[in-house]
């Protein structure tokens, strides 16, 4: 959910690349067809689907077509973006919800539809993909980090929930910034001064979330950061 031109594209690939049937969506569905093409080119099997991840009735007729027209889920992503900045004093209310629904209220829906049909099979794993404004706030993303925060307490409650049912639950929390276009149009001097491997990969993010995928469940991971080693670890 949230098969977007980076990170989300990259997860579908490499699911792909395991032989995994992969479904992706995103609203506008027309938007996935060059991710198709390139999953289709390599060999891989993929369907894309047009859903609106805030709208309970389109998140639930999603789970139920993949269920019974493509077969059983094995992992969810839950990878929507939301990353708005707005200073509190310029965010109106209806900013602030926008953002919640998408980073928290969508992430409820696809956790949920997720759990009704895994957790009677007794296995597999369902990502919520976290971010820095996940563990602490920033000036300039209150709507934002309160939207994150919000995801990775759902995170925790569902691992508690659902891991003694077999269920792997992972909040990945992507702890710097990922190598898009957006990021080098908006900040190329971040950009500039840093080595080619200096900004995160989604070809190697994606590489550690199938890591999590194939964990043992005697040892399974809940959380971790990924971030690229220029990154420094702060309280704050």
């Amino acid at each position: 959910m949230g098969a977007g031109d980076s990170l989300g594209a990259a997860l579908a690939r490499r699911f792909a690349s395991e032989g995994m049937t992969v479904c992706i969506a995103r609203r506008n569905a027309e938007q996935l067809q060059p991710l198709v093409d390139e999953i289709r080119e390599a060999g891989g099997t993929v369907h894309a689907f047009g859903c609106d991840a805030r709208k309970e009735e389109q998140v639930v007729a999603l789970f139920g077509q993949i269920e019974k027209e493509i077969g059983p889920l094995a992992i969810v992503v839950f990878n929507i973006g939301a990353n708005i900045q707005f200073n509190v004093r310029e965010t109106t209310a209806q900013k602030y919800y926008k953002v919640w629904e998408m980073a928290c209220f969508a992430g409820f829906l696809t956790g949920r539809e997720a759990a009704r049909y895994m957790a009677p099979r007794g296995q597999g794993t369902i990502f919520f993909t976290g971010a820095t404004a996940s563990i602490r706030g920033a000036e300039g993303f209150c709507a934002f980090a309160g939207a994150k925060h919000g995801l990775r307490s759902l995170a925790q409650s569902m691992a508690r929930e659902f891991g003694k049912q077999g269920l792997h639950i992972v909040h990945p929390v992507i702890d710097g910034p990922i190598d898009t276009p957006f990021v080098r149009e908006r900040f190329p001097e971040l950009v500039a001064e840093r080595p080619a491997d200096g900004l995160l990969a989604p070809d190697d993010i994606a590489d550690t979330y199938w890591f999590l995928h194939t964990q043992k469940r005697s040892a399974w991971t809940f959380e971790l950061d990924i971030r690229p080693f220029l990154e420094v670890v702060t309280n704050f």
